[in-house]
């Protein structure tokens, strides 16, 4: 098997580990690539040798920065080899964001690397054998790793890129750790830069803060940085919107405390639906969509608020709410797919409300919600699920949690505990809608008899959109029982009235 530390060590032998791979590796965690850092003249030289020797594939990534990457064909092991950002090791550790990422390591010291091979992803990778002696650590990196604190390296690190902001919380998530006192107060002294990084990477970077368990408090601290609304100056106006309502912070609180049980939802899945969480996970996968969608949902009640009477209302503030939406994550660069689940689920996330409305759920309504909603309509109930919940405390969250599956409560039997009740019960409707979904798929997603040929045929009708309301109506017919076959279908037909 060959030695990838020791073909490393004959080929750079002046080069040096740097960054997440260093302080991973000592924090016992893999890493998806080999980080190495060695004089700009050598780079060319050494991606190409290494190429060679590792039988990899070689990429010149940023001729400027002097800035390659391998590939291994065998183990798909990724290196990226990278020439100093100053004139040497320590101006280049300097330059860096963070003392736990201004780390380096000499390849000459030859550590240990132990290589995980991933089936359809590059390989994880640790160094192990490390040596205190041999670290090279010019920021106190080492004791700020011990310590669990994501500290800046200097006072210009969010000028030169001013994405660190944000990649300062995202690390603090992902890492567990907190982030030092003088960091937070360069960002709420620098977060007006936040807007000069590219949408794509801001993109990503929020991917990753919200595919962690711990983004709700570090999106709080982000808050409290004024980062929050930089990023997102279309939520500013919901601090002082329905104060009357929410409370201090208004419609920001709520967006808040959605954020958060949302969150909490998609890490306790059985605990909110236990008869229905293994079904339900394939659909929460994309923690980070969900998130978004919780982030945005009222985005556009500001612009909306209106006072009738002595209430205060938000007329089509979902549908606003879309259209807002949209254009926020077009400015992030999110794909046309998740622009128009994430908007879907904004545009139609009053609909389990509305429904709620009636004591009694039929299989028809319930058929036209998931056929109105399409792709959109269970990740758009787990969003009213983090809605709802939003209006009851932690403890009354849990109490009511075990009651969500039982029979659902009349609406004067919710009434009577308030608000609490109200919560119930419109859990109790996620819930049936859950059971419709999934514990009678013909009912509300039935399986179509007849084409619209057969229509025509039947009826000998021309092509027109007569036809489509026709088959609208045999459809609700197989939902309510009435027929289940196509000779029933056909036959149904000719009950309707005539179609001229």
């Amino acid at each position: 098997m060959l030695d990838l530390a020791r073909v490393l060590r004959e080929v750079v032998p002046q080069a040096h580990y740097v960054g997440g791979i260093v302080r991973n590796s000592l924090l016992r965690r893999p890493s998806s690539d080999l980080d190495i850092t060695l004089p700009l003249a050598d780079v060319r030289r050494a991606a190409q040798e290494l190429g060679r020797r590792l039988k990899a594939a070689v990429f010149e990534m940023d001729p400027e920065l002097g800035v390659w990457r391998l590939v291994t064909h065998k183990d798909k092991i990724q290196i990226d080899l990278t020439a100093y950002q100053g004139k040497n090791l320590k101006a280049d550790l300097l330059r860096r964001d963070f003392t736990v990422n201004a780390l380096a390591y000499p390849v000459s010291a030859l550590p240990q690397i132990v290589v995980t091979p991933r089936k359809n992803d590059t390989a994880h990778l640790i160094l192990k054998r490390l040596q205190k002696k041999w670290m090279v650590d010019e920021t106190s990196g080492l004791a700020d790793l011990s310590a669990k604190v994501i500290d800046r390296t200097g006072p210009r690190v969010f000028k030169d890129d001013p994405l660190r902001m944000l990649r300062a919380f995202r690390s603090a998530a992902e890492l567990g750790f907190s982030i030092s006192a003088r960091t937070l107060a360069q960002i709420k002294k620098d977060h007006a830069l936040i807007v000069r990084s590219a949408g794509e990477r801001v993109h990503e970077e929020l991917d990753r803060l919200f595919a962690t368990s711990h983004a709700y408090e570090n999106l709080v601290l982000m808050d409290k940085c004024s980062l929050l609304t930089a990023l997102f100056p279309e939520l500013e106006p919901q601090r002082t919107c329905a104060e009357v309502y929410y409370g201090k912070g208004g419609v920001f609180t709520h967006t808040l405390a959605v954020f958060k049980r949302m969150e909490y939802l998609l890490d306790h899945l059985p605990q909110a639906f236990a008869k229905y969480a293994k079904k339900l996970a394939p659909y929460a996968q994309n923690k980070p969509l969900y998130k978004m969608a919780a982030l945005l949902h009222d985005v556009a009640k500001p612009a909306t608020a209106k006072v009738m009477g002595d209430r205060l209302r938000f007329f089509y503030h979902e549908e606003k709410g879309a259209k807002m939406a949209k254009t926020i994550l077009e400015r992030l660069h999110y794909s046309r797919a998740d622009i128009r689940l994430i908007c879907a689920m904004i545009g139609e996330h009053l609909r389990p409300s509305n429904l709620a409305s009636n004591d009694v759920i039929t299989d028809r309504g319930a058929y036209h919600f998931f056929r109105d909603l399409g792709d959109a309509a269970v990740p758009m109930l787990l969003l009213c699920w983090a809605d709802y919940a939003s209006y009851v405390t932690d403890a009354q969250l849990k109490r009511i949690m075990p009651k969500s599956g039982l029979q659902m409560m009349t609406l004067a039997q919710a009434q009577k505990t308030a608000n609490i009740g109200k919560t119930l019960r419109h859990m109790q409707v996620l819930n049936l809608l859950f059971k419709k979904f999934f514990d009678t798929p013909k009912k509300v997603q039935p399986v179509r008899l007849i084409t619209g040929r057969d229509v025509m045929d039947a009826l000998s009708l021309p092509p027109s959109p007569k036809i489509g309301e026709i088959l609208e109506a045999v459809a609700v017919a197989q939902v309510e029982g009435k027929i289940s076959s196509k000779e029933e279908a056909l036959a149904f037909l000719h009950t309707l009235p005539k179609h001229n």
